[in-house]
């Protein structure tokens, strides 16, 4: 696995925390400014400067930028003029050894939850879903219209991708309900998924990003998932969680459902060897959030917890080899 952390476009806390915990690769977000034109390689090539300089090397795009993908997702009278934008990032992007992006399927609503308070251990605060308290918004979007503007988007943009070896991981809707008032869902199961990224047009261009903790809010047994797409896993959210489909929330990384040190185990066992990130960290003691589940402090304890993970499986690896015996059984 590739050690890496999420990064905004500009410099902040989160930045001198990875690199002082030994990351050294980024999964980046591009600038949402009306100054920064996606199709400008200059416009690129200051933003991957900027974290080289600071000695992160870009490896991953998520997510694809809203500004052109809430066009595609929905269909609008924008969505052919925003395919034709994100078909030019494709070249920038081979040109700086940036060879994937994390997309998603959420028309009109994206990555929800109802709370960014709720306690965790020791009062450290956490985000949380509860079907309960969502309020509609008034959008309006069916699945048949997803899987149409899907079908679209897929066959226009998958040869330009083979064309210049970009890869697109498709990330599973969060929360992977079927609605959300009238605003439909897709991507909310591994039969869905698997169609999606299968069904429609199959090439190595296409494939997912393994966010863990959706799966297992899905009810999806999560080694059978890796196994089955382990060859199209391009990247990895390495998430905890506790609840279930309708009411669920984040934890820190070693207090949820999920076993971290044996998933990281399963990924090994298939051959999965992607960049990986942590994903959604607590808001801890004294911090003022401003960003639920992507705060500054909580990724100290998160990285320096998924570092001690790579390692031990390595050296678990290294043993079990210098012995001759099978890896992971």
């Amino acid at each position: 696995m590739i050690l890496t952390d999420y990064f905004r476009s500009t410099h902040d806390a989160t930045w001198d925390f990875a690199l002082q915990s030994g990351v050294r690769h980024g999964v980046i977000r591009l600038p949402e400014t009306a100054d920064f034109d996606l199709t400008d390689p200059s416009h690129w090539q200051t933003v991957y400067d900027r974290f080289t300089d600071f000695g992160i090397q870009p490896l991953v795009i998520e997510p694809m930028p809203n500004e052109v993908h809430d066009h595609i997702k929905a269909g609008d009278e924008l969505r052919d003029a925003c395919i034709e934008r994100v078909l030019k990032m494709f070249p920038i992007m081979q040109s700086l050894g940036i060879n994937t992006i994390c997309f998603n399927w959420m028309a009109h609503i994206g990555w929800l939850r109802t709370s960014s308070t709720v306690p965790e251990r020791g009062g450290a605060r956490v985000t949380e879903f509860k079907m309960a308290d969502f309020t509609p918004t008034g959008a309006k979007i069916t699945a048949d219209e997803l899987w149409s503007n899907y079908e679209y988007f897929i066959k226009a943009v998958i040869p330009d991708a083979e064309k210049y070896g970009i890869k697109l991981a498709l990330h599973p809707d969060d929360p992977p309900v079927p609605r959300l008032g009238d605003v439909e869902r897709i991507m909310i199961s591994r039969k869905n998924i698997r169609h999606a990224v299968n069904g429609i047009v199959k090439s190595d261009s296409l494939g997912i990003t393994m966010c863990q903790a959706n799966y297992y809010i899905m009810g999806e047994d999560l080694e059978d998932t890796i196994k089955e797409f382990a060859d199209r896993i391009y990247l990895v959210h390495f998430r905890n969680t506790v609840g279930e489909l309708h009411h669920f929330r984040e934890t820190f990384h070693d207090n949820g459902a999920i076993d971290m040190a044996q998933i990281m185990r399963v990924y090994k066992k298939y051959g999965v060897d992607v960049p990986i990130r942590v994903d959604h960290v607590p808001t801890m003691a004294g911090e003022t959030s401003s960003f639920a589940g992507y705060d500054a402090m909580g990724r100290l304890f998160a990285i320096g917890y998924l570092k001690g993970i790579l390692e031990a499986n390595d050296a678990l690896n290294t043993s079990l080899s210098s012995k001759g015996e099978h890896k992971y059984d």
